[in-house]
């Protein structure tokens, strides 16, 4: 079940007030815009998402940056790296999940599958470990991808 907004917010005033910080109209469009569009957004896609979706307001990418990292080390957000092309935020949700991440153009499929979080336990528990938290990314190409590849060799 999605975390309703208001009370994402709330949790977010609290923990400002609690470090001493302030609230403000920019971080509360930051994390709207993430909530109402499920995505996965660099930093940079976010700052254009919001400019087109309000464009009068005053945001710049310093803030966006500040912001995520505030989310992200508040458990609020998480990211997937992407190495030297940096990362891209999503929302946390209340359901886990797990990442395909196509190589070529970029694309993240989320996926969730009962048996491999079984098999998870399962190798977990023979070897006497307990599992708090995992992330699993697999990286390839997607379909699209794969079948321009596919095109491509079967050309040459």
């Amino acid at each position: 079940m999605k975390t309703n907004f208001q009370s994402l917010i709330d949790q977010i005033k609290k923990i400002l007030k609690d470090e001493g910080q302030n609230y403000t109209y920019q971080r509360e469009i930051i994390v709207k815009t993430l909530y109402d569009n499920g995505s996965h957004f660099t930093p940079e896609e976010l700052h254009d998402k919001i400019k087109q979706q309000f464009p009068k307001l005053k945001i710049g990418i310093a803030t966006i940056y500040r912001t995520l990292n505030f989310l992200e080390l508040h458990k609020i957000v998480s990211s997937i790296s992407f190495g030297s092309n940096g990362k891209k935020f999503e929302l946390n949700s209340n359901k886990h999940h797990d990442h395909m991440i196509c190589d070529e153009c970029g694309k993240i499929i989320e996926f969730c599958d009962e048996t491999i979080e079984e098999l998870q336990e399962s190798v977990a528990s023979k070897h006497g470990f307990v599992i708090k938290n995992h992330t699993m990314q697999l990286h390839g190409f997607c379909k699209n991808c794969s079948d321009k590849i596919k095109n491509i060799k079967e050309k040459n």
